[in-house]
């Protein structure tokens, strides 16, 4: 797929990037190789491959989904600089 000048700058401009001549006629052949290689890729037979997301299979390990606090509620107050009855105090915001 051959990639002009005009639809370089129109790329460059959504991608709200500056473009001078010199860069746009460097930039036509670099986006036409990528566009020629992708078109090789649609080219290969995928019909029978299963998606996968590592080269090895791995399962997870799994943990039973419970909520907890962490029991670190005092902790974690430790770093406020003002607390009451296991919470944040925080200055009012709205009038």
């Amino acid at each position: 797929m051959h990639v002009d000048e005009a639809t370089v700058r129109r790329i460059a401009r959504l991608a709200r990037i500056k473009v001078s001549a010199e860069e746009a006629k460097g930039l036509e052949k670099e986006l036409s190789g990528i566009l020629d290689w992708v078109e090789q890729l649609n080219e290969v037979d995928v019909s029978g491959v299963e998606p996968l997301t590592r080269v090895v299979p791995i399962e997870l390990k799994k943990r039973e989904d419970k909520v907890t606090d962490g029991n670190k509620v005092d902790d974690i107050l430790k770093n406020a600089p003002m607390s009451e009855d296991g919470f944040f105090v925080v200055p009012k915001v709205v009038e």
